[in-house]
């Protein structure tokens, strides 16, 4: 009798086993021994009110999906609302003429009353200018003010891999010059391994006799040349060109090119090719040149460093884009 009542209570533990594993679980269903997953609708939780301050949180913070064009480099985020700001902004100052607020919306890719908006926010903070009359835009005086406080550190510090690329590539120095008024202040130069070069910084140099001042002047208006450039030019060895005439043919060849050159005209043992960074208004913000000694470097090889300081020229334009 013991025995027998031992196996009973066997079995109904065998059995309470058995009926535990043939229970479904939530979400799932049994199909041929094997629990296969079936999608279920998600539970409606109710939503918790947020406070004022989380809810303005949560919409300020940069989503992957603001960012306005796919362009960005991976890994960042952007604001599309400032994105499309600071493109109305450089369309502004972009523009050959004032635009409009359509102008602009077309320009920009931008929905018009979207526009509209923002250019009252940048005008509220005297970033572009409305002309109440024929309600086109310029940039305002604020700007000159955030302009200010640029740096030339900060120019150098973007540009430089440029500039060591192109002294790899060339073998010789090469500098950075930013137009001040109407001259240039050379800010950054670097050299290639191994060899002495002189140090052209800060130094002024005359503009047309070297090939970065012939590259800033070919982009200057005849009024700005004859306003920066003095009545009789200064001859510093036999090759340096005093002619006017002949100036403005080697000013007409630089824009068709890209690139000047200077031969031996400013010192007998130097020579270089130069080529303007220009804005969008193609005037020129800076210039690269690339320097070295006049015997290594004749003048088929310096139209070969011309075209490469135009490249790189190129890219600083984008850079600063």
């Amino acid at each position: 009798m013991l025995g027998a009542g031992r196996v009973a209570a066997a079995a109904r533990r065998v059995g309470g086993s058995l009926e535990s594993l043939g229970r479904r679980p939530s979400g799932a269903v049994i199909t041929g021994g094997y629990a296969a997953p079936v999608p279920r609708p998600a539970a409606t939780v109710p939503e918790t009110p947020r406070s004022p301050r989380a809810a303005r949180s949560r919409a300020a913070s940069p989503r992957p999906a603001d960012a306005g064009a796919g362009d960005a480099a991976p890994g960042t985020q952007r604001i599309q609302a400032v994105d499309r700001a600071i493109a109305l902004l450089k369309s502004v100052a972009a523009s050959a003429t004032p635009p409009t607020v359509l102008e602009l919306a077309r320009d920009c890719g931008i929905n018009r009353s979207t526009a509209w908006r923002l250019l009252r926010t940048l005008e509220h903070h005297g970033l572009v200018d409305r002309d109440p009359i024929t309600q086109r835009y310029t940039v305002g005086y604020g700007a000159i003010t955030v302009a200010a406080a640029v740096t030339d550190d900060a120019l150098v510090r973007r540009v430089r891999p440029l500039l060591a690329k192109l002294a790899t590539v060339t073998g010789e120095s090469v500098t950075l010059a930013v137009a001040k008024r109407f001259n240039l202040v050379y800010v950054d130069q670097v050299d290639p391994p191994n060899v002495m070069v002189p140090n052209w910084l800060e130094k002024p140099l005359p503009l047309h006799a070297t090939s970065g001042g012939k590259a800033f002047l070919a982009w200057l208006g005849p009024d700005e040349r004859d306003a920066v450039l003095p009545d009789e030019l200064a001859r510093y060895t036999p090759h340096t060109v005093t002619d006017r005439e002949r100036l403005d043919r080697e000013f007409a060849e630089v824009r068709r090119v890209g690139y000047a050159l200077c031969a031996r005209e400013y010192e007998e043992f130097s020579s270089g090719a130069s080529a303007a960074v220009l804005n969008t208004r193609q005037y020129p913000i800076a210039v690269i040149n690339v320097w070295g000694p006049a015997p290594r470097n004749p003048v088929k090889r310096l139209h070969e460093i011309g075209r490469a300081a135009v490249q790189t020229a190129e890219e600083v334009r984008a850079l600063l884009d």
